[in-house]
């Protein structure tokens, strides 16, 4: 994110030529590649023999150190798999009542009352539809995974603040943890550890931890001199200045640390029940889609929802309380401790009561309820019933969206499809009305617009997937040079680099193809629903808690409902794709329009401004820079979906990491998953510079208005 501060795009005297030469030149250039494909169809696919054996030499690196570690890693395996077994002997051993009981407090001590309910009808759900032993399991995982994970990323975190070049090495190693997809992460760990629970332990450890790193970082950075200065001053010694002085007053960013890895941790738990070994919440609702039980896959879909939801509240309602030494002082022990000693004596009075009532120690099954059946019958009515409207939202979006920026119109116009045939003479009016819209464009004096409009006409009949390699490597290096100069250019050429000598091109163009189109369709409808937020107070209260349920809801959950009503394939990935994306670019465009500086809006009311003018001309153009971070993590956020989309059939480099996994093969798994890396991270890189260039312009031209 930082590209623009060693490296400048030049400027128009320092240009050898107008910039817009150059792009009608690679409007020129793509053409001619594109005439050239039937002679030289390797300008389309790129040569096997040009491949470089990545997939196998990694395969040779990860059977050399299994073979040479592979017992060590096997006793770290089973000294953890000790305390694991332990946690989770004793949380399904507790009476249920007794852990109601305790978690409740632990909520209402969180929170207050209000999280407490919610968190009772939360656990008498997962009782009554009878997957309490599941929920159990899952939650077994994540505490042992958590405080792992917690105390890694504290002394990680620690370790940076106080050594300047550690945080450099760590926050480039974080970079890369955070950018390979979650999938990536089970296939070095099942091939060291071996299968088995121990499995999901180690990649929630290892994919929690760096939320953690961040915020102790970030919150010992912010603890105020003046503070540290009182410490000095009272004698403290170096550890007595961290534990009692700094860490104290960076505790709420980094208990923010520890609601963040609590989550990770869970998302990461269930998706590495993908693997099985273990019966937890994550597998039941894997196994029932595979089934196609929908009903039972909703079922555990709405407990892991429930889980996420409260592990949320209460992790972040500590990080919230976090009360000084003060405001203890001044309590009594019962009262600093009253929810402990109430917790110990009533598990105490619960667990005898358990003696004497059975029901109180295992829920009965004769009070279950299994919804699934309803549920069923739900979705099977709403099948039949909407068949017809289901199956023309689908044909629509498939054949008039999807597959023309996939393969072109050039492929797709049919008389079964669009109802007439792409003869040659619809192609030359086609190629005509593109002409005449590029040449009226570019006459009005928006030539860099006349352009793009080329490039988008050419995309839009040859298909994503159909054009040449080189026209797109030519593209790519030129917008991020215009960007932000030649060492994001390089960056951005050697990460395409990776993809074409790696051989999953075809792949990554599919992967980029389908999570280009959420992230397109997911910004402009968040944009425009964070605009009607910031605008609306009863609109933000409405779109909060639908933002905050979709946030902490593990990934592939977002799968089921789609899932259920248009079954599998690339239109269920890509509205799955949306629904996880969309939050983000809610959140930043609410946040950025709330934040413009009030000088800016009472100086454009005092102009006579209307509040669509106000809007339009002043709040948008203030607020642009952090609704563009918005669209950073929307892509981000359409990234992380498309390994989970895999699950639902489609094609990508997200299938060949699942493929990796399912065959045990790391080669394959982890280049796809590098490659899901590569294109995140220029992804990243491109964004922020175009953040930080909006800035510069507003900021250049608010200097000129001065």
């Amino acid at each position: 994110m930082t590209e623009h501060s060693d490296t400048h795009t030049p400027s128009k005297a320092q240009q050898p030529f107008p910039t817009i030469l150059v792009w009608f030149g690679i409007l020129g250039l793509t053409l001619g590649l594109l005439a050239l494909r039937e002679a030289a169809p390797w300008l389309i696919e790129f040569p096997d023999e040009w491949v470089l054996p990545i997939v196998s030499v990694l395969n040779a690196v990860m059977t050399w150190i299994v073979e040479a570690t592979g017992g060590f890693f096997r006793a770290v395996s089973a000294t953890l798999d000790v305390p694991m077994a332990w946690v989770r002997n004793l949380l399904t051993w507790l009476p249920w009542s007794v852990s109601v009981l305790i978690l409740v407090l632990i909520a209402y001590t969180a929170a207050g009352w209000r999280l407490a309910v919610i968190t009772f009808f939360s656990l008498a759900y997962m009782l009554v539809v009878g997957l309490w032993m599941e929920s159990m399991n899952s939650l077994a995982l994540v505490a042992v995974s958590v405080p792992m994970a917690v105390l890694i990323g504290f002394a990680i975190g620690t370790a940076g603040f106080f050594y300047p070049r550690v945080e450099r090495a760590i926050m480039v190693s974080l970079d890369a943890l955070q950018t390979i997809p979650a999938f990536a992460y089970l296939l070095p760990i099942l091939l060291l550890f071996g299968f088995g629970v121990v499995v999901g332990l180690i990649a929630g450890i290892l994919f929690a931890f760096p939320p953690m790193v961040r915020n102790t970082l970030l919150g010992l950075r912010r603890v105020p001199e003046e503070i540290i200065e009182s410490g000095l001053m009272s004698g403290a010694t170096e550890a007595q200045l961290f534990f009692r002085v700094r860490v104290p007053s960076a505790a709420r960013q980094i208990l923010l640390g520890v609601n963040q890895t609590t989550m990770a941790a869970f998302s990461m738990v269930i998706i590495a029940s993908i693997i099985g070994g273990s019966s937890d919440i994550g597998w039941e609702v894997l196994s029932a889609m595979r089934r196609a039980q929908f009903g039972e896959s909703l079922v555990a879909g709405i407990v892991i929802a429930l889980m996420a939801i409260v592990m949320d509240r209460i992790t972040a309602g500590f990080a919230d309380r976090s009360p000084g030494a003060d405001y203890l002082a001044d309590q009594t022990f019962f009262q600093r401790r009253r929810f402990l000693v109430i917790g110990t004596i009533g598990s105490a009075m619960l667990f005898a009561a358990a003696e004497l009532f059975p029901v109180l120690a295992a829920y009965p099954d004769t009070w279950a309820y299994d919804p699934a059946p309803v549920l069923n019958s739900a979705i099977d009515y709403v099948i039949i019933e909407y068949a017809a409207w289901i199956a023309v939202i689908k044909q629509w979006a498939f054949f008039y969206l999807m597959l023309p920026l996939k393969v072109g119109l050039e492929q797709v116009i049919s008389p079964f499809s669009w109802g007439f045939e792409f003869t040659t003479t619809y192609k030359l009016i086609y190629a005509g009305g593109a002409a005449a819209l590029v040449i009226v464009t570019a006459l009005s004096g928006r030539r860099l617009g006349a352009a793009v409009i080329g490039l988008l006409a050419i995309l839009l009949f040859f298909g994503l997937t159909r054009m040449p390699w080189p026209a797109i490597l030519v593209i790519m290096g030129f917008v991020a040079w215009q960007m932000s100069g030649i060492r994001l250019a390089l960056v951005v050429l050697a990460g395409l680099a990776y993809l074409l000598t790696a051989g999953i091109w075809p792949q990554a163009l599919l992967s980029v193809y389908l999570c280009g189109i959420g992230v397109v369709l997911a910004f402009t409808l968040g944009s425009a629903l964070g605009i009607l937020a910031s605008e609306f107070d009863p609109v933000s209260r409405f779109l909060r808690p639908i933002n905050d349920t979709l946030q902490t809801m593990p990934l592939f959950v977002l799968l089921i409902p789609f899932v259920m009503i248009f079954r599998i394939g690339d239109f269920t990935a890509l509205l799955a794709v949306i629904a996880y994306a969309i939050v983000p670019a809610i959140r930043y465009a609410e946040h950025g329009l709330r934040n413009v500086p009030h000088e800016a809006v009472e100086a454009a009311q005092c102009m006579g401004c209307t509040r669509w003018q106000l809007l339009r001309r002043v709040k948008i153009p203030l607020a642009l820079p952090e609704m563009m971070l918005g669209l950073n993590q929307t892509i981000m956020f359409g990234i992380s979906m498309l390994v989970i989309a895999a699950l639902v059939g489609t094609s990508g480099l997200g299938q060949l990491v699942y493929i990796g996994l399912g065959d045990g093969d790391f080669g394959v798994g982890m280049t796809a998953g590098i490659g899901m890396a590569v294109i995140a991270i220029i992804s990243d890189r491109m964004t922020a510079a175009w953040s930080v260039k909006l800035q510069e312009r507003y900021a250049s031209s608010s200097n000129r208005e001065g």
